[in-house]
């Protein structure tokens, strides 16, 4: 089975990283400092088949443009689950806005972290 990382650079790592761990209940998997430059911190659930990589450089400045449209989605099955999980985003410090695309707000609801990249909290199942 192929695993997905995805990486995302930002100026605020530590901060960024609780929040999505707090929000998601993922946990840091792994750490790294001074590799090349770059400092990162990895979150997910441990033996999940994807991970979020958080890295920061202080050598180079961040020009952070995000299109309202580029997202991560997560899928509560539940109501129960959806109802907690939005209480856990904002309680994590997430921000929610409107949706860029008007489907996401229909099934579910649209959060900005503090580096203003989006994430998207489902009420359903994904079972395709």
């Amino acid at each position: 089975m192929l695993k997905l990382r995805v990486a995302r650079p930002t100026e605020n790592l530590k901060q960024i990283a609780r929040m999505y761990c707090d929000a998601l209940d993922f946990t840091v998997l792994s750490q790294f400092s001074g590799h090349d430059g770059f400092d990162g911190i990895i979150i997910g659930k441990p033996n999940s088949p994807y991970h979020i990589e958080f890295t920061s450089n202080k050598k180079h400045e961040l020009n952070l443009i995000h299109h309202p449209d580029d997202l991560l989605v997560f899928y509560e099955p539940s109501p129960e689950s959806f109802t907690n999980r939005i209480e856990k985003m904002q309680n994590a410090g997430f921000e929610c806005v409107t949706s860029f695309n008007p489907f996401w707000d229909n099934n579910g609801a649209t959060f900005k972290d503090t580096d203003g990249r989006r994430v998207v909290i489902v009420n359903g199942n994904w079972n395709k």
